[in-house]
């Protein structure tokens, strides 16, 4: 209807308001003689000239004064007080006729009381049109949404959001048929299974999900909406709803953890506390993804000291400085030392150790993404398999306790070079644990780690958000997921349960498909996939084919030989590796080949020494062929790695 409003010529909105007055002030004069008289149906016919008056002195006035010229909408009180001068001049008038034309009976206080009326009536038609003109005008401009979930947190949602003056609550849905049909604050209750025409007829582009993190059914209900192009968002929790912390700030779009759907690993405490609570740790790698998190768990676990050491000079300030907040906050007396350099100076890493007693190491230093150490193989396994070794040699030197390294599933059975350097590093720790017992290594390898830098997740968002299009390597691609909190739980958990070069790994659940995923993302952003089956979607998938060194489907074991631990969901591997003899006067020459840049060497290396490595795609190209050097002892046992 506000759309026909605005459609008519002023001219016509004029000629509307005078057939309103035309209509409002005989009415006005009419209610003057009912109440006076006390009657529903008082004899007014003899006193028809003074209707006739009242009209054709108050349009002209009304005119005037320039009441038809005011546009409704910004009627203020310029219009009023031209409301109240023509009335009054339109009562007068009428108490003027009785006398003139000698009209027996006239009551005397009908004009006042038809001057109070006709201001009412005339008034109150153009300021009721104009709150309603208003109402529709800011209910056009706030977007319409829709609240998943009718309970308290729903209906305490859409109270906000209407005292935010943002969005604009326009349907509930919800499960429970006794609340279905119903209306809660003027708001329709509806059945989830008319989402899809709700859509069509009000374009409401957003649902807010008042399901809170603990419901059973969060999941199914993410998962139902994941099936249309609407944007997902999730408020904070119920506790927060009632203490009135929650703002529009906080409200935030689906997650990859709430797509996933998997439950985190749980923490059991004592296995947290056992490797750091009162013993100074060191952490590698300090400013990275789960070097920072492993932080940030292990200060919560009260070290007698924590080491950072990170060759990123901005990582290493962030992460030195958040802690440090840390501490003042919960006023913790634990030293923090920042240390800058890299895991390949075994000198520095030696000093580190002795001069702060180190017990217990984390070594999460490395260079993790798969193309970048495609493209750059000396400098991957300089950092990932040699650093580690300097690390643990230099461990082992200084009496460090505990020796714990950040592994990957890229490292089974691995088609690329960071994954090959990963898996040496877990064979080097293997190998020297047969020579000691003073120190305890042990390798925590697990899937990829959700919103890490260079994770696929918050690639794929950013591309939704610039409009497409989502890139994804191959239709049929999976990886495991957990969460960065998750993953460094795990950790600290493991070396506590280490008996020495030991392989944890953690029960992930099913493997995800990135092609599955990216659509879910994608609709659960508000937006269609536009594919072959539906031309007109909104955000394209483009298929980049796999890059050097990626696989299909990754690994967790080489072998299946798997046993149980302490914690139901983490395993401990048994898989075999080369000894120490071996081993060193291999990487002696591996070493050998990566100073000289001899890349067909470096190959024929690995994929003597890593079992079913096969890097010919990746260093196919990257250096002149050369003679295929022979390992000297680097045949592994049956069984072995």
């Amino acid at each position: 209807m506000q759309d026909l409003v605005d459609e008519l010529s002023r001219r016509k909105k004029q000629a509307i308001a005078v057939a309103a007055d035309v209509i409002m002030l005989p009415v006005a004069l009419w209610s003057a003689f009912a109440l006076r008289l006390g009657e529903w149906n008082p004899d007014v016919v003899q006193y028809w000239p003074a209707f006739v008056v009242a009209i054709c002195v108050a349009i002209p006035v009304f005119g005037r004064l320039g009441l038809y010229k005011q546009v409704i909408r910004y009627m203020g009180n310029h219009a009023m007080l031209a409301v109240v001068k023509g009335t009054l001049i339109a009562g007068l008038a009428v108490a003027v006729v009785p006398y003139m034309l000698q009209l027996k009976g006239f009551p005397r206080s009908v004009p006042i009381i038809f001057w109070m009326l006709a201001l009412l009536y005339t008034s109150g038609t153009r300021f009721a049109m104009r709150a309603w003109i208003q109402s529709r005008t800011r209910a056009a401009s706030l977007e319409p949404v829709i609240i998943f979930g009718a309970g308290r947190k729903g209906v305490q949602i859409a109270r906000l959001l209407v005292q935010q003056d943002q969005y604009r609550p326009i349907a509930f849905l919800d499960h429970d048929w006794k609340l279905q049909r119903s209306s809660i604050d003027g708001t329709y209750v509806y059945s989830p299974n008319e989402l899809g025409q709700l859509l069509k007829e009000t374009r409401a582009k957003q649902v807010f999900l008042a399901v809170g993190d603990e419901h059973p059914k969060r999941r199914d209900v993410i998962d139902f909406l994941a099936g249309f192009s609407v944007r997902v968002r999730l408020v904070p929790d119920f506790s927060q709803l009632m203490e009135g912390k929650l703002s529009l700030a906080k409200v935030r779009d689906v997650g990859i953890e709430d797509l996933l759907g998997r439950t985190e690993v749980e923490a059991l405490p004592h296995l947290l506390a056992q490797s750091v609570e009162n013993r100074a740790v060191m952490v590698t790698g300090a400013g990275g993804s789960i070097g920072s998190e492993l932080c940030r768990q292990i200060l919560k676990q009260q070290p007698r000291m924590l080491v950072l050491l990170d060759q990123s000079e901005f990582g290493l300030y962030q992460i030195h400085r958040e802690l440090a907040a840390m501490v003042e906050e919960q006023g913790w007396s634990v030293p923090l030392v920042t240390v800058l350099g890299t895991v390949t100076d075994g000198a520095l890493l030696g000093r580190t150790f002795r001069r702060h007693e180190i017990e217990t190491v984390y070594h999460a230093a490395a260079y993790k993404h798969v193309s970048l150490v495609e493209n750059n193989v000396i400098q991957g396994l300089k950092n990932n398999t040699f650093g580690t070794l300097y690390c643990a040699q230099a461990a082992m030197d200084a009496g460090v306790e505990k020796f714990i390294l950040i592994s990957t599933d890229k490292a089974v059975r691995t088609t690329s070079v960071m994954g090959a350097s990963k898996r040496l590093a877990e064979m080097i720790l293997q190998a020297l644990q047969q020579d000691t017992t003073a120190t305890n290594f042990a390798m925590v390898r697990f899937g990829n780690v959700l919103g890490s830098s260079g994770s696929v997740v918050p690639l794929f968002s950013e591309q939704i958000d610039g409009g497409g299009p989502v890139t994804v390597t191959h239709a049929d691609v999976t990886r495991y997921f957990m969460s960065i909190p998750e993953a460094a739980q795990l950790v600290l958990q493991a070396s506590s349960m280490a008996r020495g070069g030991d392989i944890f790994l953690l029960d992930m659940g099913e493997p995800v498909r990135i092609l599955d995923l990216a659509h879910r993302m994608i609709h659960l952003k508000g937006y269609s996939v536009k594919d072959g089956d539906n031309p007109d979607g909104e955000i394209e998938v483009q298929f980049t084919g796999l890059k050097p060194g990626e696989k299909l489907h990754e690994e967790l074991l080489v072998s299946g030989d798997v046993e149980g631990t302490d914690h139901r969901k983490i395993m401990r591997a048994n898989e075999g590796h080369l000894p120490w003899t071996e081993l060193r006067g291999a990487l002696n020459t591996l070493e050998q080949a990566c100073d000289t840049f001899d890349y067909d060497a470096v190959k024929a290396f690995i994929e003597g020494l890593v079992e079913g490595a096969d890097l010919e795609s990746q260093l196919g190209d990257l250096a002149p062929r050369a003679p295929v050097v022979t390992l000297p002892g680097a045949q592994s046992e049956p069984g072995a790695d």
